[in-house]
């Protein structure tokens, strides 16, 4: 059964973001985000009671609190900017970059924590960005060719953010339970993105949401909490070594849905980039 689980967690997650973009068509990114984070939020704290964490939250230091908030503040503008590359861009360019986030924590963790690079992660690496440059096709998409190349800055600043979130973890929150840590974090990225958006005036527009996107922006929260539940389930009864690279192939789910979806092709190119990106992905879990 913990098979059945990890892959559950694999295909929740990768439909995060067929969801997400399927909810943003009219509706404003920021304003999807915070929506979408109330329901994200409801999953993380059932998280942490099926856990029992929550008894652990009296025992945590000024020096955690803050980066939690520090990690939670890099979270919700890592989901931020990932919306608006979602709203801008395919789904089959925006995640690969936004994976890669992988290989830019890593290299933050050589650079400011001293953690070595083994021959093995190298290799890791290489696959991984070079996977990534071959999926971020020249070729305009009509998408892209009606909003522009924002996507793309997006996508990197999501990627980026996402890097710090676990520099920032690593750094000042190594004894705190996850799933606690995680819903802190994810209330850190509430306030945030509300406060965003009334920062931004854009508080009218929650009103102004059509249901049909409404209803996808809110399935796309269940669907981040339903990999949650499934990834948790799997790792209690299965083995860490097997589970985390079957979650890790949510990027093979994302762009088989986006095609399905959204009628996105890969080109050979872009196709080889898919099988580099998975196969780095996996050789940095041995």
């Amino acid at each position: 059964m913990w098979m059945l689980f990890a892959f559950g967690s694999a295909f929740f997650a990768g439909i995060t973001a067929i969801l997400a973009k399927c909810g943003i068509r009219k509706t404003d990114s920021d304003t999807a985000t915070a929506i979408r984070t109330i329901v994200v939020l409801f999953f993380s704290w059932l998280m942490v009671l099926i856990t029992g964490s929550v008894k652990t939250i009296c025992n945590l230091s000024g020096t955690t609190w803050l980066f939690l908030v520090l990690s939670g503040l890099a979270t919700g503008a890592s989901w931020l900017c990932y919306f608006k590359a979602l709203q801008l861009g395919d789904v089959n360019k925006v995640v690969p970059i936004d994976k890669s986030s992988t290989v830019l924590t890593i290299l933050l963790a050589f650079i400011f924590l001293g953690e070595q690079i083994t021959a093995i992660k190298g290799v890791a690496i290489v696959l991984i960005a070079l996977g990534t440059f071959l999926m971020i096709e020249k070729k305009k998409t009509d998408t892209e060719k009606s909003k522009g190349k924002g996507w793309l800055i997006y996508a990197v600043l999501s990627a980026v953010f996402a890097s710090l979130t676990s520099i920032l973890g690593k750094i000042g929150i190594e004894g705190v339970e996850s799933n606690l840590g995680t819903a802190i974090r994810t209330s850190v990225v509430l306030v945030m993105a509300w406060l965003l958006g009334f920062a931004k005036g854009k508080q009218h527009t929650v009103k102004e949401v059509p249901k049909s996107e409404l209803a996808y922006i809110c399935l796309s929260g269940v669907a981040t909490g339903g990999s949650w539940l499934c990834y948790y389930k799997a790792l209690q009864d299965g083995p860490a070594s097997a589970v985390v690279p079957i979650d890790k192939l949510s990027i093979v789910v994302s762009i088989i849905f986006s095609y399905i979806v959204f009628k996105e092709k890969l080109s050979v190119k872009s196709s080889i980039g898919l099988v580099m990106i998975v196969a780095g992905t996996l050789v940095m879990l041995l």
